[in-house]
């Protein structure tokens, strides 16, 4: 499975000037109050007030200048971000404004940029945004509505199906006045449709008068954001600018950040060398992904003698799953005792002892690490969801805690071989002569696994030998990311390798990643093809969904249905961010609750940079 990124936009800030829900009649209307707010959140109350001055994981005496140079992996042939032809690179989200952005202290919370406050009623039927008057594009002309209703127009027409499906529940988009975009929903009594069209960025009608945004591109798109990309090779490196007379940059959400003057990201195809350009000098920043590198990797005199910080932080963020995803697509993995019998192959204790260090925590949820994933036997409140539709369900849904396969870490693996060759022979697959083969065809299993990741060949090895002890013929097949993009898109593998992106609280992405109907379209994040009815319903409910407590027990009841399905193999995740960067740089003492590593709230030091050359 891809990756498949929401449209990219900035890490979250928050407004100076808050009005926090206060209720302020807008008209005669005596059914409903009207909510004027310039800060909201989707369950309960944003956690900044009008007292914000700025953010307490930016300092505003950041000092402005200098240059840092990031890796990247992969590749860009275009700068398109809605489309689903080409690769953009994501940190194109560095030139965007949106019509409010979350708090990196919080999940569920925006804060006005473009706008300055927000309008609707008690039913949430609608919301209306009123632009700043001073917002306006790089070349001096102002943003308007109209402008956000050609962005809207342009996802639904041209947009890639993971982008789309965010917007299923918004009905339209109104022009009221320059200054004034209304959106209607399909929805009520639901702030989920209002916090996504919150994250809007808009895209400038007179520009593209003249070019067309259906089209990849390698020209800079004209925008409003904080940077500017000031020279590109496509596929090889992108560099922004800072705007010096960006119109937003003395707002409070804005103080302390975007401090330096040229942010450059080159692009590597293999980590192996991308982690010698960081020692070398040309990448100032890594974060790092590959345990044996992280434990092994640095034992080098630049980190010895502090010219390189190596540092390990607790990961707060929500994770999303990690797994080898299975394309129920193919005839051979419709059967659900043939997916149980893979996952039993999967020998996780022994990887962990031989190839991550101990460092790592098995995933047992499609939302690991949040609120929102199962833990322990059904709750109460879990059954009740899930009782109506008990006649459709694996028996253990309901009544036990889902483990994945557990051994003993030696290696053999030969209690679970046992169990996953007689689901085999119930599904009608047995050995003959060490080969799985259809017990009516005679042919033989046959299973690839498609990566982009050099380290996760080494990660599957094991995976794969034991499949292959079980008599399936299994092979790992390497791949480049573009490669990786397109096979994905076009569902043409067995077994892909990734992990899907989790937005929390989960809401309307959840039709592209699990629904049926996504499951035929080209590019969704439905990769693993699941057609479900049970899903489907319980998407909806959490869509639909108007207090937390209700989204929350929906949520993990989703999460048993599909986990004992057995969709996909769930692998592992680190529950520390780890990540180094040369000793140049000045940071604020206090790190947002959802942010470690390299932050937009990070300044060159001119002091630190001097030392290192002496």
């Amino acid at each position: 499975m891809i990756e498949t990124p929401r449209l990219p936009r900035r890490s979250a800030v928050a407004l100076a000037v808050l009005c926090v829900t206060a209720l302020v009649p807008l008209s005669a209307t005596a059914e409903q109050k009207i909510t004027k707010a310039w800060a909201i959140a989707e369950f309960g109350e944003p956690l900044y007030d009008e007292s914000l001055e700025h953010f307490p994981y930016a300092d505003p005496d950041a000092p402005k200048g200098g240059n840092i140079t990031l890796g990247a992996f992969g590749s860009f042939d275009t700068l398109n971000p809605y489309i689903l032809k080409g690769d953009f690179p994501s940190s194109i989200g560095l030139t965007y404004d949106s019509l409010m952005e979350a708090s990196g202290d919080e999940l569920v919370s925006a804060y006005g940029v473009i706008a300055e406050s927000v309008e609707f009623p008690e039913d949430k039927s609608w919301a209306i945004f009123n632009i700043r008057p001073e917002a306006r594009y790089h070349d001096g002309v102002p943003i308007t509505a109209g402008d956000f209703k050609f962005t809207f127009e342009t996802i639904r027409e041209h947009g890639r199906p993971f982008l789309k499906s965010f917007y299923d529940d918004v009905e339209s988009a109104e022009v009221l006045s320059d200054s004034r975009i209304k959106y209607n929903f399909r929805t009520r009594d639901t702030m989920k449709p209002l916090m996504i069209v919150a994250s809007a960025t808009p895209q400038p009608r007179h520009y593209w008068e003249t070019r067309d945004i259906s089209k990849t591109t390698l020209e800079p798109p004209l925008t409003s954001g904080p940077y500017r990309i000031k020279s590109l090779e496509p596929g090889r490196n992108i560099v922004y600018e800072r705007v010096e007379d960006y119109w937003a940059a003395d707002l409070p959400i804005n103080r302390g950040r975007y401090n330096f003057d040229i942010i450059r990201y080159d692009f590597y195809r293999d980590q192996t060398v991308q982690f010698e350009a960081f020692k070398a000098g040309k990448i100032d920043y890594r974060g790092e992904g590959e345990v044996k590198r992280w434990f092994t990797g640095y034992d080098i005199p630049q980190v010895a003698n502090g010219q390189i910080q190596k540092i390990e932080k607790p990961n707060n963020n929500p994770r999303g799953i990690g797994a080898f995803f299975i394309n129920n697509r193919r005839e051979k993995f419709k059967d659900r005792r043939v997916r149980e019998a893979i996952l039993n192959l999967y020998d996780f204790e022994a990887i962990q002892r031989t190839l991550l260090f101990g460092q790592y925590k098995r995933i047992k949820s499609y939302f690991p690490n949040s609120d929102f994933g199962v833990s322990g036997p059904p709750t109460p409140e879990e059954i009740a969801v899930l009782e109506p539709f008990r006649d459709q369900l694996p028996p253990e849904v309901l009544t036990e805690t889902f483990e994945p396969p557990k051994t003993d870490g030696s290696g053999r693996n030969r209690q679970n071989l046992r169990k996953a060759v007689a689901l085999f022979k119930e599904a009608g697959w047995e050995l003959r002569d060490k080969k799985l083969v259809n017990a009516e065809t005679g042919e033989q299993f046959q299973l690839q696994i498609i990566t982009a990741s050099p380290p996760t060949v080494r990660m599957a090895e094991p995976f794969v030998q034991s499949m292959q002890r079980a008599g399936i013929d299994a092979s790992i097949r390497l791949v480049d990311p573009s490669q990786w993009q397109v096979i994905g898109d076009d569902f043409d593998f067995d077994i892909m390798t990734g992990r899907l992106n989790f937005f929390p609280p989960p809401g309307t992405e959840l039709r592209s990643y699990y629904g049926s109907a996504a499951a035929g379209l080209r590019g969704s994040a439905n990769s693993m093809g699941i057609q479900n009815p049970v899903v489907d319903q319980l998407i909806e409910k959490i869509i639909s969904a108007e207090d937390l407590e209700t989204l929350k027990a929906t949520t993990r009841a989703l999460d048993r249905v599909l986990l004992w399905n057995h969709y996909l193999v769930p692998i592992y995740y680190p529950d520390e961010v780890w990540f180094a960067y040369w000793d140049k740089f000045g940071m604020p003492e206090k790190t947002a609750r959802y942010g470690a590593g390299f932050s937009t709230t990070w300044w060159y030091d001119e002091a630190r940079a001097a030392k290192l050359t002496n």
